[in-house]
């Protein structure tokens, strides 16, 4: 097989792999056996092996010298600085995209969002990207789409396993589009900041119903 090939093969199995870990079909700290993924997807060791290896790189996977490969597993601590953080950088990525992207990039945003019937995921995710590609900040575009990417992506669809939290992040995310087409950027970031929180209690509210420990709504109650 060419080099090229090598790589578009070993890409496939990296988005394969990151789909059982998104759908929770390998949990979290859940083992990654490589001879059990290289026989589902008719591969040999080596594709598997090398997008083990990416995920790690990523974040997603830990690996200690003679252990099994697992899934992260991070601390609801943990969980919650990330969601913090993204709080912190997603707010001033919306406010500088709402600043420097052009009418059309924005409407694109907008006609997409409106076109998926704002129920997938998949633009849910392109949206965020998009608008800190937009940013016009090199920081923030490598942080919220390579460093951050992959761990958001599999916490932002914990975070949404409440009831209802889908359909308001719907609702959310078209109010922050509407304040970017105003050119409003300071309502874009309190009302991206405001969508991020409610992710982050929702999350918090999913962890505790996990391992049984209360809330925070009910430690304030």
């Amino acid at each position: 097989m060419s080099e090229r090939g090598q790589s578009t093969l070993v890409n496939q199995v990296f988005d394969k792999i990151f789909s059982l870990l998104i759908s929770g079909e390998i949990p979290l700290g859940g083992v990654v056996n490589e001879a059990v993924l290289a026989e589902r997807f008719a591969v040999s060791r080596g594709p598997v092996r090398e997008a083990v290896m990416q995920l790690q790189g990523r974040g997603l996977i830990v690996k200690s010298p003679y252990l099994k490969a697992r899934v992260v597993e991070l601390s609801a601590g943990d969980m919650v600085e990330i969601f913090h953080l993204r709080e912190a950088v997603e707010g001033l990525s919306v406010r500088l995209a709402t600043q420097n992207m052009r009418d059309e990039e924005i409407d694109e945003m907008l006609s997409a969002f409106q076109g998926s019937g704002r129920k997938s995921d998949g633009v849910v995710l392109d949206l965020h990207v998009r608008i800190a590609e937009g940013s016009g900040n090199n920081r923030v575009r490598a942080l919220l789409c390579d460093e951050l990417y992959y761990l958001l992506r599999l916490y932002r669809a914990r975070s949404g396993d409440a009831p209802g939290r889908r359909a308001d992040a719907n609702i959310e995310h078209w109010q922050i589009l509407r304040a970017m087409k105003a050119r409003d950027a300071k309502l874009a970031e309190s009302l991206m900041c405001a969508h991020i929180a409610r992710a982050t209690r929702s999350l918090q509210a999913v962890l505790a119903q996990e391992t049984g420990a209360p809330s925070p709504q009910e430690k304030a109650g």
